[in-house]
């Protein structure tokens, strides 16, 4: 039952804790506001189709719990609003139901709240490594449309428990593209993915990445606080500013795969930028922990303001459907602005349009 207290663990202190590194790179990018932009707030269709489903705005509640009793009811709450409002979600790591068959109902919940709603299954790459058909196991788990595969080798590292054989991650990885039928997602959890990496991926089969960038919540952190080790503590809040910026990565792997952008996204005006920057969809996870803990009114709220702040950003320039953010300018500017130089790309020229 490690696994499955560990799940509670990150949940209290999520909630109790200051938990988030703030710097998304998302601060470096303002959309140009269109003081005449010439149609009808009505006019605009927020919808998306990702992976072959049509979610109502390009938005999903990204990865956030499950493996606890405790937890079956933050995920009904979830899976009621996202079936609700028409977008989608996924389940944390579901390794701690696959150690004990007797958590499946924790996220099998999810499928039973959200019939027809976009669900992906999620498992580890130490667990993948170790065991390449645990992940049709997890997929009919959940009847999942996806299944993604979360690379979190920081925390992983600072963890007193933490799983730090990565040897064969890319081959497993590769395997299961071949061996599943559904589309594969891999996702960091906090420390962003590289255009190298992501090249990588591609070559592998994947399907789509999801950034998982630094900016939210930080999981070298959230072990900090968790550990018994004065040591592995130290560390863990050391290597609390470590990683690869939500922006940076979007603009990183968004030409090489459909990219999900995740880490810190905290409005409806992050999901326009980041579809702005490239990203097909956005995700966010720990603005929805409180409310789903109270019920599945206060998450539908939260998605909500969310859409609705994602439409305004639309009308506000000028555009009918998310696509047309890509060939909107934008001004950007900062470290972001450094980061598309380094990357050899001219940060005016990719302001005038990205697609």
């Amino acid at each position: 039952m490690r696994t499955s207290k560990r799940k509670m663990d990150h949940i209290k202190i999520c909630l109790t804790e200051e938990v988030e590194t703030g710097y998304t790179g998302l601060e470096d990018v303002m959309l140009i506001h269109e003081a005449i932009p010439e149609l009808d707030f009505s006019e605009i269709d927020c919808s998306k189709k990702f992976l072959n489903k049509r979610l109502t705005f390009p938005f999903l509640i990204a990865s956030m719990t499950g493996g606890h009793e405790e937890t079956k009811r933050i995920n009904e709450n979830l899976a009621t609003a996202v079936e609700e409002i028409g977008i989608g979600m996924g389940v944390g790591s579901q390794r701690a139901a696959i150690e004990d068959e007797a958590l499946v109902e924790t996220f099998s919940v999810v499928r039973e709240r959200a019939p027809s709603a976009f669900i992906y299954a999620n498992i580890g790459a130490p667990q993948l490594i170790e065991d390449p058909e645990i992940a049709d196991r997890v997929i009919e788990m959940l009847e999942a449309d996806a299944i993604a595969v979360h690379l979190n080798y920081l925390q992983e590292a600072v963890q007193d428990e933490g799983d730090k054989n990565a040897r064969g991650c890319l081959e497993a990885i590769a395997e299961i593209c071949k061996s599943v039928k559904v589309p594969v997602i891999v996702k960091e959890t906090g420390a962003g993915i590289s255009r190298e990496v992501a090249m990588k991926l591609k070559k592998a089969g994947v399907s789509a990445i999801d950034v998982g960038g630094k900016g939210g919540t930080s999981f070298s952190i959230v072990e900090a606080y968790r550990s018994e080790d004065e040591v592995l503590r130290d560390v863990g809040f050391d290597f609390a500013e470590w990683g690869i910026p939500t922006a940076f990565s979007v603009v990183d792997c968004s030409d090489i795969l459909p990219t999900i952008a995740t880490g810190g996204i905290r409005s409806g005006l992050d999901v326009a930028k980041s579809i702005a920057l490239g990203a097909e969809i956005a995700s966010s996870a720990l603005p929805f922990l409180s409310p789903a803990q109270r019920s599945a009114a206060a998450v539908k709220r939260q998605i909500l303001r969310f859409l609705r702040g994602f439409k305004t950003t639309l009308f506000l320039t000028g555009c009918r459907t998310p696509e047309e953010l890509k060939r909107k300018p934008l001004f950007i500017s900062g470290k972001l602005a450094e980061w598309l130089k380094f990357r050899g790309m001219d940060p005016r020229a990719f302001s005038e349009g990205r697609k």
